[in-house]
């Protein structure tokens, strides 16, 4: 396979891991509608949608391997995504304070020249503590909450609301980094060498 990965995601905490690894990589965003049928599981949806964001760039960049991710937050039966506004914001910590949900990203690696499609996904338990009304008022006038599945960032002053997880942090961040090291192997690829650029 031929380098840079391609990241299919605009999020900057997605490029900040892959920084961290060293990949070379270049970022292209996808364009597809991000809405899924109705019924699915949420592991189904989160892979599902993290393969149509990787398809839709590798058919531009059929010479590429190309990363796609998508993270959902589930909290029973209910999928919480990125709120559209303060108010939506503040209605998913609401809901979410005192309890524990689940964090699932979808990884997706596809190569269109080499007909390669693999499809991933990782699974994280997360407690937030109990949280006042001030404290929601307070974290959603920082703007953080805006741009992030469930209403908060982990890596972020949302770190002060997590009590404790069970799992991978980098997969509440947004990409499970073993998983992603598991998927690239799988591919025939050594990790080792992607990260030292060869």
């Amino acid at each position: 396979m031929k380098l840079p990965l391609i990241l299919a995601s605009r999020s900057p905490r997605r490029q900040k891991l892959l920084e961290q690894l060293g990949f070379p990589f270049k970022v292209v965003p996808p364009q597809i509608d991000e809405t899924t049928e109705e019924g699915l599981a949420p592991e189904e949806s989160a892979a599902l949608l993290a393969r149509r964001k990787a398809e839709s760039v590798a058919r531009k960049y059929e010479d590429h391997p190309v990363l796609g991710a998508d993270t959902v937050v589930v909290l029973g039966e209910k999928l919480l995504g990125k709120p559209r506004s303060p108010e939506e914001a503040a209605e998913c910590l609401r809901v979410l304070s005192g309890k524990q949900h689940l964090v699932i990203t979808g990884l997706s690696l596809v190569h269109a020249a080499e007909k390669l499609s693999l499809s991933r996904t990782a699974a994280t338990k997360v407690w937030l503590e109990a949280l006042s009304e001030a404290e929601i008022e307070a974290y959603v006038a920082s703007g953080e909450p805006m741009d992030k599945a469930g209403a908060y960032a982990i890596q972020g002053k949302g770190a002060v609301m997590v009590k404790r997880i069970e799992g991978c942090y980098n997969n509440v961040v947004g990409l499970p980094l073993n998983l992603l090291a598991q998927t690239v192997r799988e591919a025939g690829l050594d990790i080792w060498e992607l990260m030292r650029g060869e």
